[in-house]
C-alpha cells in the first residue's frame, strides 16, 4: 500500500503561479511512478502530468504543456507540481496518484489520494 496526501491548493488569479505537494507513505515510493489528474465540476478526471520512478522522464497532457513541471524527490518522498501562468479553465480538484506502470490513464493507477481544490479567477 501507498498512501498519497495532496496539499497546496488554492485560490489565484489568472496568470499566477501554485506549487501543489503530494506526500507518500507506505511502500518503497520510488518503485512507482506518480500521476496528477484532475476533476472539474461536471468532467471527467482527465491526466495532467506523469514521472517516471527516477525522475528522468516525463509526459504532459497537451493543455499543460509549457505551463507545468512535474518533478519528484524520492528522498522526501514527494511529488511536486508547479503550475505557471494559469488559466481559469485549470480550475479542478487536483489529484495525485501512484502507478507501478507508465501511463496516463486513470484505470493504470494503483493508489490515490484525496485532492486539492485548485481554483482560478479571471
Amino acid at each position: 500500500q501507498v498512501q498519497v496526501v495532496e496539499s497546496g491548493g488554492g485560490l489565484v488569479q489568472a496568470g499566477g503561479s501554485l506549487r501543489l505537494s503530494c506526500a507518500a507513505s507506505g511502500r518503497t515510493f520510488s518503485y512507482y511512478a506518480m500521476g496528477w489528474f484532475r476533476q472539474a465540476p461536471g468532467k471527467e478526471r482527465e491526466f495532467v502530468a506523469v514521472i517516471s520512478w527516477s525522475g528522468g522522464s516525463t509526459y504532459y497532457a497537451d493543455s499543460v504543456k509549457g505551463r507545468f513541471t512535474i518533478s519528484r524527490d524520492n528522498a522526501k518522498n514527494t511529488v511536486y507540481l508547479q503550475m505557471n501562468s494559469l488559466k481559469p479553465e485549470d480550475t479542478a480538484v487536483y489529484y495525485c496518484a501512484a502507478t507501478s506502470v507508465w501511463g496516463t490513464h486513470s484505470a493504470q493507477y494503483d493508489y490515490w489520494g484525496q485532492g486539492t481544490q485548485v481554483t482560478v479567477s479571471s
